[in-house]
């Protein structure tokens, strides 16, 4: 059973940095994918970004291109999602997901996926 546990989230203002973590259990899949989605009040779950575990590759939404890098350590354990220049439109919660063979930006649908952490972006 995968276990998904993010952490990290906070209040900044616009323009700032975070770092959000996902302490991943029980994930041991070469072929799947793990990724960040979003959602704000009021509007639909929105996919910011995966990475593969066969290869590695980091794909991104183009709201955030450029200024949100996703990551994996190499055991496995926690996937962060780096995020600079922070905009107000980044306000809402993040959740990490995991698949062991899906992949893609519809990171919503990935078939495990975490409690959540709030990011608050003040302009």
């Amino acid at each position: 059973q995968v276990q998904l546990v993010e952490s990290g989230g906070g209040s900044v203002p616009a323009g700032g940095s975070l770092r959000l973590s996902c302490a991943v259990a029980g994930y041991r899949y070469s072929n799947g994918c793990m990724g960040w989605f979003r959602q704000a009040p009021g509007k639909e779950r929105e996919g910011v970004a995966y990475i593969s575990t066969r290869d590695g590759g980091a794909y991104y939404a183009d709201s955030v291109k450029g200024r949100f890098t996703i990551s994996l350590d190499n055991a496995w354990n926690t996937l962060y999602l780096q995020m600079n220049s922070l905009k107000p439109e980044d306000d809402a919660m993040y959740y990490c997901a995991a698949d062991p063979w899906r992949c893609g930006m519809d990171t919503p649908k990935y078939r495990d996926r975490g409690q959540g952490t709030q990011v608050t972006v003040s302009s």
